[in-house]
């Protein structure tokens, strides 16, 4: 007889979908990284240092796994680009299931 225990979620917890943890075509990588992005207030402000300095994995593998997510449609980046033409920040869109998969 197999045993089950529960923690009891009081306080400093996060809600996700499942979708991405079942994705077989993720690595476990990716799958931790999007956890980790999708458990950050909204007001985060996301870029490869900042992500990197939350584990010790270094900026190349955030940036590889943060390249896999986007090839899947967990993330998208769009460089913000302002009225004199120049470039500014990179906007992140973080889905817990990718655009289009809503439904499955």
């Amino acid at each position: 007889m197999s045993q089950v225990f529960r923690v009891e979620q009081t306080k400093n917890f996060t809600v996700m979908s499942n979708h991405h943890f079942k994705n077989k075509k993720l690595s476990l990588k990716a799958k931790g990284l999007l956890s980790l992005m999708l458990s950050l207030p909204d007001d985060w402000n996301y870029n490869m240092k900042g992500l990197a300095s939350l584990s010790r994995d270094g900026i190349d593998s955030v940036r590889s796994a943060i390249k896999e997510l986007e090839h899947h449609g967990y993330v998208e980046r769009h460089r913000i680009r302002y009225c004199d033409g120049c470039y500014g920040d990179t906007e992140y869109i973080v889905r817990e299931v990718p655009s289009g998969k809503e439904n499955e």
